[in-house]
């Protein structure tokens, strides 16, 4: 089965970007996509056949993210294949629209565009008054051209119920079957406790570092000796650059806290093999791999009660679903000061990532749905 993938950047090390290369390379694929930093994404994806296409959408003002995304899209929804394939597995928005111009697309949605649906009021509120007509013009584009795409995709996989719900309310497709992506569970290991929480996560307003930092300043005032250790990539796109800076500022109050941008695979293994607990605290997160590799390590997870984390995390056994900074800080209290309960969630974390979220059982499933779209 000869299958193309069509991600809409490589720019960073992120989740989705794992999963794009996982699959990537288990067929063998070829990559299409919009934009290609291979310095700033995982460096394996230098040894497949990545094709950059016309939709670059870097050097757009700070305004102007609506239409970095647009600029991408289009270069996908002009696009026309030419060369033989069996089904074009779609991932991150708006490669999708790629389905415009070719058939048997099979779209693995890590989520619909965000701004453009559940985070649009978030987003809208941090424009300036004279970027908000720009960005809502921008995002009513985006929005009539992604329902027309996405009536016409022949199959749609979510990676968790949450965004499956997000397809069905914001595009009408109620037919997304649900497989969650998995983990090389045999790279991560439990290796003590340093006395430090790690937040692993790219740097961006909806991963809420800031989060993260509150909870750790409140756990300070009731326990010494520990460190909060944030970890993530953060983007050369002016949106992303401010927010690091934001954080970066609201954790020069904490000599405990501290901010890693490039750290490889093997060291973010060995940074959370070395943990006391996980904290992982977006918005309303889409899937999250963090709680994953979190778990595999041996970890217990402190997770925002939204989203992703909800399906893969099992509050008071593999960890805690907190719904504010205080809770959080308290389970952070809970699991330093007990070891015997932090040793039991990491062990049954542990074992509800080698029984659920292998790449063996992702393949197995995903395969069926390429092959329901693949040609012959």
């Amino acid at each position: 089965m000869k299958v193309l993938i069509a991600q809409a950047n490589l720019t960073l090390k992120g989740g989705a970007e794992k999963v794009v290369l996982k699959v990537a390379q288990h067929y063998k694929s070829k990559v299409i996509t919009a934009e290609y930093d291979p310095e700033a994404t995982f460096p394996e994806f230098g040894k497949l056949d990545v094709e950059v296409i016309g939709g670059n959408g870097t050097g757009f003002p700070a305004y102007g993210r609506v239409f970095q995304g647009l600029k991408y899209g289009l270069g996908f929804y002009n696009m026309n294949v030419d060369e033989d394939y069996d089904v074009i597995n779609a991932h991150i928005a708006p490669s999708h629209w790629i389905r415009n111009k070719n058939e048997r697309v099979l779209w693995y949605c890590h989520t619909p565009l965000r701004d453009a649906y559940d985070m649009y009021r978030f987003r809208m509120k941090m424009k300036k008054f004279y970027q908000k007509p720009i960005h809502f013009v921008g995002i009513k584009a985006i929005r009539y051209i992604d329902k027309r795409v996405v009536s016409n995709i022949e199959r749609i996989v979510a990676n968790s119920q949450n965004t499956k719900e997000r397809i069905e309310q914001y595009l009408g497709r109620k037919d997304a079957r649900v497989i969650g992506g998995g983990i090389d569970y045999e790279n991560y290991r439990n290796r003590g406790d340093s006395h430090y929480f790690i937040y692993p996560s790219r740097i961006s307003p909806n991963k809420n570092q800031e989060f993260a930092i509150r909870a750790f300043n409140e756990f300070s005032k009731h326990k010494k000796g520990y460190k909060l250790l944030i970890v993530g990539a953060v983007s050369k796109d002016k949106f992303y650059s401010d927010y690091y800076e934001r954080i970066v500022r609201l954790a020069k109050g904490n000599k405990d806290i501290l901010i890693k941008t490039d750290v490889s695979e093997k060291e973010l293994a060995d940074a959370y093999s070395r943990s006391t607990a996980v904290l992982y605290p977006p918005i309303n997160e889409d899937y999250g791999l963090v709680p994953l590799e979190g778990m595999a390590s041996g970890k217990a997870v402190i997770a925002l009660n939204q989203g992703g984390p909800r399906e893969t995390l099992i509050d008071g056994k593999t960890g805690f679903l907190v719904n504010n900074e205080n809770e959080m800080a308290k389970a952070m209290l809970k699991i330093a000061n007990d070891g015997e309960l932090a040793e039991k969630m990491g062990i049954s974390g542990r074992e509800r990532v080698v029984s659920h979220y292998s790449w063996e059982h992702f393949f197995r499933e995903f395969d069926k749905e390429l092959r329901a779209v693949a040609k012959g």
